[in-house]
């Protein structure tokens, strides 16, 4: 039996079916996080005639523990570190500082590559969000660039995303002004899993998408 979506082009037309209430609206701004979550946010943008952008979050790992993250730097120059992870676990400021370096590095990496026509980041500032992504699993990586986002002061941020845990669209819930989980199957298992094609995205096919919206 077929899965639900074809592959990520297929399920940001359907997720894009679901958003019809934010076309065309002068506010609107639309952002992938790369990579998988920027060919679904394309499709997203063009069906709802607004501009696509892309939001790079980069997680800041325990040392010694880098499946749990104690902060997250994302695109804008913003860092946010978790104080209850820090304080538990004794993290001091010159290992925090170590590990954000790391990450800078290849989050400003990501930034050239997928800005390399020189376009700034999208200002964000006033503007309705809307942040997408390929599908959540825990959901850690949109909730840091939920509350990064927050942080330049947006007129709101709403979380669209093809397929996702119940549990998880509910914990995003309390930090964004809205969410948007096309389906929520249970059990969930994992992304790919409901994709027929959930081949990684690269870097080229980023910047791709990208230079041809701006173009």
């Amino acid at each position: 039996m077929s899965a639900p979506y074809r592959d990520r082009v297929d399920a940001g037309r359907q997720l894009a079916a679901l958003l019809r209430d934010f076309a065309h609206r002068d506010d609107l701004l639309v952002l992938g996080l790369p990579r998988g979550g920027v060919p679904v946010a394309h499709e997203v943008a063009r069906a709802l005639g607004a501009p696509l952008d892309v939001f790079v979050v980069r997680k800041l790992g325990l040392p010694g523990h880098d499946e749990l993250a104690m902060g997250a730097i994302a695109s804008g120059g913003v860092r946010l570190v978790n104080d209850d992870v820090v304080n538990t676990f004794g993290v001091t400021a010159d290992e925090i500082a170590r590990v954000a370096a790391r990450e800078e590095r290849e989050l400003e990496r990501r930034e050239r590559l997928y800005r390399g026509d020189g376009r700034p980041p999208p200002v964000v500032t006033g503007r309705t969000v809307l942040l997408v992504d390929d599908g959540l699993a825990t959901g850690a990586s949109m909730r840091a660039a939920v509350e990064a986002l927050r942080a330049q002061h947006p007129k709101a941020i709403v979380v669209a995303v093809p397929v996702a845990p119940a549990e998880s669209c509910d914990v995003l819930r309390g930090v964004a002004d809205d969410v948007v989980c096309a389906l929520t199957p249970e059990p969930f298992d994992a992304v790919g899993l409901w994709y027929d094609d959930f081949r990684q995205t690269t870097d080229e096919e980023v910047h791709e998408l990208l230079a041809r919206t701006h173009a």
